[in-house]
């Protein structure tokens, strides 16, 4: 007779194969047992590959890399992991991984990983801000807030001064503008400007463009995130750079985090970072100077308005509330690609309105504020480990706040006025959490 699991069993399976997710579950010794069609999109690899092989084998990362070790190791979920790394075909991919520990009846029993694909994703974001076939100057750059005015005054001082200069930020932030700005703002105008996108380099490319610069008296070099280029390259580059010599070349580079963070997990030479940091310049997210965002869209708008002859005017006031309870992780870059989608699209219309925000944007809004507390965790039961109150106050809030702004997509009038608040008291509270205070 027939029991419950096996008449759900072929709707598991449809399920698992059918999931927009990649999903990849090992055994207690790394052994696959479930690597469904998302998943070999993503890695570009089939199960028949994997039999009989630890995920160690198949993919260069070491243990502490590995989330699906790390939970094996642990049994403690491990949540919103970005994870970059290399199959065995050479192919780099980028995916935000939650894995847990699976149990059966008599204990743990291995884990399951769980993969959103951001590869694509992370490679279009790592695009340049565009420059419109503009030249770019120091007033091209929004900087309406105290912190970027601050780097506009630092970056025209390491212009006047030449010396190597390295711009550290988040990916999305504007570097490339800012080196832009600074060979347009220097006594290098007019000379050539090079810029080498690293994560795209060979030994090859490094040669040749090294060589090219060797015969210019005058220029400007821009390295763009070292950080990502491998740390044999980065070698390579360091001593074609030093063997160029200093004359009278501006060198400017890139990365995308905390230079000595980099220096630490291996992702930056400390010998490149000495090279180009006379000067560093840090560039902050865009969720720390908000008051950049409005001048960004209102400057894009009036771009598309004088090159299309659209007559979009603005933002409707709900959508200018999502935007501003937003936390943008793709910062400027992120606005760019959003807005270009919305106004490809827009033929009479004078207002962007919510019915215009693409799905997918909508989607990250709502994940933004999805809880990562669960009901049950506020339910107090004998033997449960008590915490402090302040604790549970706060988790309590964020888990609330959570759900009443996914219900309205972000919408903080609309979240407010069902809280019986005022939207800027909910705004101050929502600040709080995004600050984790």
């Amino acid at each position: 007779m027939a029991t419950q699991n096996d008449t759900l069993w072929p709707f598991y399976k449809f399920a698992v194969e059918h999931a927009a997710l990649g999903i990849h579950a090992v055994d207690m010794n790394g052994r696959t047992v479930i690597y469904n069609e998302k998943m070999k999109q993503i890695e570009g690899l089939d199960l028949d590959e994997l039999t009989d092989r630890s995920v160690l084998d198949m993919f260069r990362f070491g243990q502490e890399e590995s989330t699906l070790m790390k939970v094996i190791r642990s049994g403690e979920p491990v949540r919103n992991v970005k994870q970059t790394y290399w199959n065995r075909n050479g192919q780099e991919i980028t995916t935000v991984n939650d894995t847990y520990p699976v149990f059966g009846p008599e204990g743990m029993i291995g884990a399951v990983e769980l993969a959103r694909d951001v590869t694509a994703l992370e490679k279009f974001v790592h695009q340049p801000l565009r420059t419109y076939d503009e030249t770019i100057t120091f007033a091209s750059i929004t900087a309406e807030s105290d912190a970027m005015k601050s780097v506009i005054a630092t970056a025209k001082k390491a212009a006047d001064a030449q010396l190597p200069v390295l711009l550290a930020g988040e990916t999305g932030t504007g570097k490339d503008l800012l080196a832009g700005a600074m060979h347009n703002g220097s006594s290098h105008a007019g000379s050539p400007y090079y810029t080498l996108f690293c994560p795209g380099l060979d030994s090859a490319d490094i040669h040749r463009t090294m060589k090219a610069i060797s015969k210019e008296e005058t220029c400007t070099v821009f390295c763009d995130r070292l950080d990502l280029m491998p740390l044999k390259l980065q070698e390579e580059l360091l001593r074609e750079l030093e063997a160029l010599g200093e004359d009278s070349r501006q060198y400017i580079a890139s990365i995308g985090g905390d230079a000595f963070d980099l220096i630490a997990n291996g992702s930056l030479l400390k010998g490149l970072y000495y090279f180009f940091s006379s000067i560093t310049i840090y560039i902050p997210p865009l969720r720390k100077r908000m008051d950049d965002l409005w001048p960004f869209i209102d400057e894009f708008l009036e771009r598309h308005r004088q090159r299309f002859g659209s007559a979009v005017k603005g933002l409707s006031p709900a959508v200018r509330e999502t935007f501003d309870s937003y936390t943008w992780p793709g910062n400027l870059k992120e606005v760019e690609l959003l807005l270009e989608e919305i106004t490809s699209l827009l033929t009479t219309e004078t207002e962007i309105t919510q019915d215009l925000l693409p799905h997918h944007f909508k989607l990250k809004v709502q994940e933004e504020f999805s809880p990562a507390k669960r009901p049950q965790d506020f339910v107090l039961s004998e033997g449960q480990e008590f915490m402090p109150l302040d604790t549970y106050l706060r988790e309590a809030e964020e888990y609330y706040l959570s759900k009443v702004m996914n219900v309205f997509e972000g919408n903080v009038t609309k979240a407010a006025q069902a809280l019986g608040m005022s939207r800027q008291n909910l705004q101050y509270h929502l600040k709080k959490i995004r600050n984790g205070q």
